[in-house]
């Protein structure tokens, strides 16, 4: 397998989680700087020009949900995702709120010209990220989050994801401190070997 990911970018939270699950991988850095995404080498992988993209013997996935879980499944002997289908289920939710809302959220910051076209607009948005940023953590804290991981007793594909959104929290100015259960689970995180090692790649 091949991961594609840029410094900085939420291809983090797999690369994570390929290194917890032991997998024999290799990280293909792509140089957003030099906008190599755009090239055409890139976009035969991933026509959306963005990353994570994982490369397998199957084909290329990308999107963190699809990639989190298929790592997971790729190696069930890890237990990364809960063989329960609701809990499964509750797992997806988890994880498509990370990516469908937080995500977003966080992407008004530096990539308002993806929606707007006036620089009044950009600016009215990227002065809203670390209010709804905020408003994220709020709900992560109260609605989702079990403790000690994500889903409770035991780690799984949503604690890389939320490991890297913890990140972004405090990058967009967000007041950790109010959410003690995230920073318990940062804590948490940075105790794995796992996460030393994507941190080596995303500084």
């Amino acid at each position: 397998m091949k991961l594609f990911y840029s410094r900085r970018s939420c291809a983090f939270a797999p690369h994570m989680l390929l290194f917890d699950a032991d997998a024999q991988f290799e990280s293909i850095e792509v140089d957003f700087e030099s906008k190599e995404q755009n090239s055409d080498a890139f976009l035969r992988i991933n026509p959306k020009a963005r990353v994570p993209a994982l490369q397998t013997e199957h084909g290329v996935l990308t999107e963190n949900p699809a990639i989190l879980l298929y790592i997971a499944q790729r190696y069930p002997d890890k237990c990364l995702a809960p063989g329960d289908p609701y809990l499964l289920a509750e797992a997806q939710s988890f994880n498509m709120y990370l990516a469908s809302t937080v995500h977003v959220a966080h992407a008004h910051k530096h990539r308002g010209n993806r929606w707007v076209n006036s620089a009044e607009a950009e600016a009215a948005m990227t002065a809203k990220v670390g209010e709804n940023m905020a408003e994220c953590a709020r709900m992560i804290e109260a609605h989702y989050f079990k403790g000690p991981y994500v889903l409770g007793q035991h780690y799984s594909i949503c604690d890389p994801y939320l490991a890297l959104i913890f990140r972004w929290l405090k990058a967009d100015g967000v007041d950790v401190n109010h959410y003690a259960k995230l920073c318990e689970h940062h804590a948490l995180m940075k105790t794995r070997e796992s996460f030393h090692k994507v941190m080596e790649l995303y500084d």
